[in-house]
């Protein structure tokens, strides 16, 4: 299987799907990881992807979705959990969630018998996935695909619930994923919890208020933005913090 994805990881690179955290986002939560990174910690990372940051390889899990080699690990991106319920209480997906996936990502990487190639693989998904369990609409309805299904109106441009999330409000500010990490590091509070589980619940608990607070074909704008964007600033920096407690630990 690691012999195919290497082809993969060196040919195919250039191939995008679908934005989760937006590019910024994603690699805002890298950039925030690898300054809070030990210098041993890093060094091992640097190894491990071959000199590529953090932040660079944050986004690969999603642009590697258009390849129908990576079709098996779709499920890996988010969890569905019904408002009225928790993850504990819902029926886990054969084909793996969220959850399951960071677990596995972690797994590999503190096996000191992994190969390179498994480290790779299994880091870049960890680095993104972290990032998407703090995204609350990663843990929505599967009536809905977790908001994509909410049509709504941003600034009068066609979007959806899960994409004003994703990336609509922070590509709004118009920041380049340095600036936006730099920004970030003033909040200076998290919980260091290093369990993905509590990530979700605490995720889940906020996506029931987005969730209240919209309707299909709502209009949203400078309002909206100015009600939500402190939380997104917030699980953003949660999202690099933890990724580099984690890192930190493990390696």
């Amino acid at each position: 299987m690691f012999n195919k994805l290497l082809v993969i990881l060196i040919f195919n690179t250039s191939v995008y799907g679908n934005d989760i955290w937006g590019k910024n986002g994603h690699r805002a939560i890298g950039e925030i990881a690898t300054q809070n990174l030990t210098q041993q910690t890093l060094k091992v990372v640097n190894k491990i992807l071959d000199g590529q940051s953090l932040a660079l390889v944050s986004t690969w899990a999603d642009e590697m979705k258009s390849n129908s080699e990576f079709g098996k690990y779709s499920s890996w991106h988010y969890v569905n959990i019904p408002l009225d319920k928790e993850y504990k209480q819902i029926e886990k997906n054969p084909k793996g969630d969220i959850i399951q996936a960071i677990n596995k990502c972690i797994e590999v990487l503190e096996d000191k018998n992994s190969p390179k190639i498994a480290k790779s693989f299994h880091l870049k998904y960890l680095v993104h996935l972290v990032g998407d369990a703090h995204q609350p609409l990663h843990t929505g309805r599967y009536e809905d695909k977790g908001g994509n299904d909410i049509k709504l109106k941003f600034f009068g441009r066609p979007t959806n619930l899960h994409k004003v999330w994703d990336s609509d409000m922070i590509d709004d500010y118009k920041m380049s994923y340095t600036e936006l990490a730099e920004s970030l590091t003033m909040l200076q509070q998290t919980s260091k919890s290093l369990n993905p589980e509590d990530w979700v619940f605490e995720s889940h608990q906020e996506v029931k208020k987005i969730y209240s607070e919209v309707k299909d074909g709502d209009y949203i704008s400078y309002d909206y933005i100015n009600k939500n964007f402190s939380l997104i600033e917030l699980k953003l920096y949660k999202a690099g913090i933890r990724l580099a407690t984690i890192l930190n630990e493990i390696l």
